[in-house]
């Protein structure tokens, strides 16, 4: 596997593991926290970095994802760092071509829109491959962070990934994709398997490169209801954490813990709690206390303050996470939002998310 050739690299001893070891449902002495897209456009450094290039262009130079992927913690005392990159790298990297349009997102000139179209795509064992400036992000990144705290690799989940290829691009209904497995279910299951060879080696390329940890992203689960969830979206992402941790055993890797984050996907908790991942993160329209009622202890939780909270004043965003970390609990959890962070976010605000998880987090466990 392409992943025993990057090596073994001797990184910076990690100083903050309190992510990691939330992650794998060990005590902390305080809840760690992150947020999604915290490499963000609500940065103006991250606005003025990325000025010059084009977004893939971006995402193919380690040093600018590298510089992108610091840059939130030179701010805020986060918890963890995550790679600055795209879940769209694997679909180009099957052959698609895919751009970023400004103000639009992403666009796929020609999506597949037949079953012969998957014949286009390339062999999904030669996506690691293709996607070696990934690694190379992330091995120097791990260096450039001196063991500050842990760094998250990503991928998005099979469904969430065929969405974009059959559709186009963004889609409020996913109508065409959806077409796809009501009248080609077998061709779109050929689809998700072709997507899931290409996430294994992705994912445990990522980890012999220096990831700490990985999250794979469902984002559109929410457009399926539990049926087609059970049928098209559930076994993929078994096969994938199954196959991940198999294959780091196989390349004499550490195991990391994984995420699972299907946004909208709350009626397939308990399944996803079962799912072979050590953390379900959450979105914001799961109650806290139901989610834990209904996973029990076995996996760690993360998630869930509405983004928008962050729009209240920092007096209000401090209430609205101590109401959050009394319904999570002390043990088991990772602060996070329920999505990603908007572009028109005050930095300052989140800091002030940031600091009132670490300072509620503490008080209640003196409590």
């Amino acid at each position: 596997m392409e992943a025993n050739g990057l090596g073994r690299k001797n990184f910076p001893e990690l100083k903050n593991d309190t992510f990691l070891r939330a992650a794998w449902g060990e005590e902390t002495d305080y809840t760690p926290v992150w947020c999604m897209r915290q490499a963000g456009r609500y940065l103006p450094e991250f606005r003025e970095t990325r000025a010059s290039q084009d977004f893939f262009s971006t995402c193919r130079s380690p040093e600018a994802c590298c510089e992108l992927t610091l840059q939130p913690l030179r701010r805020f005392p986060l918890d963890a760092a995550i790679i600055f990159s795209d879940i769209l790298v694997v679909p180009q990297a099957l052959g698609m071509e895919v751009t970023m349009v400004p103000g639009k997102g992403p666009s796929f000139p020609e999506p597949l829109r037949e079953e012969r179209d998957l014949e286009r795509l390339r062999d999904p064992a030669a996506v690691a491959t293709e996607l070696g400036y990934v690694f190379q992000a992330i091995t120097l990144t791990r260096q450039q962070l001196a063991g500050r705290v842990p760094l998250i690799g990503f991928a998005g989940a099979p469904w969430t990934l065929m969405t974009y290829m059959v559709e186009g691009g963004s889609s409020s209904t996913m109508a065409q994709a959806k077409r796809w497995l009501y009248q080609r279910p077998q061709a779109s299951h050929k689809l998700l398997g072709i997507l899931t060879d290409a996430l294994v080696p992705y994912l445990i390329g990522q980890v012999a490169a220096g990831a700490q940890a990985l999250q794979l992203f469902e984002s559109h689960a929410g457009h399926l209801g539990p049926e087609l969830f059970g049928k098209f979206a559930l076994p993929y992402i078994r096969d994938v954490a199954k196959r991940v941790k198999a294959g780091l055993q196989e390349a004499g890797l550490a195991p990391v813990p994984m995420i699972i984050f299907a946004k909208d996907g709350h009626f397939a908790l308990e399944e996803l709690a079962q799912a072979g991942y050590e953390v379900v993160g959450l979105d914001w329209t799961v109650a806290p206390k139901k989610a834990r009622e209904r996973v029990g202890k076995m996996v760690t939780l993360q998630g869930n303050l509405d983004p928008c909270a962050l729009y209240a004043s920092e007096e209000e965003i401090g209430r609205l996470v101590q109401q959050m970390l009394d319904e999570f609990g002390p043990q088991r959890y990772i602060a996070n939002l329920g999505h990603g962070l908007y572009p028109d976010m005050d930095p300052e605000h989140v800091g002030a998310f940031v600091d009132a998880v670490h300072k509620h987090s503490r008080l209640l466990r003196q409590n």
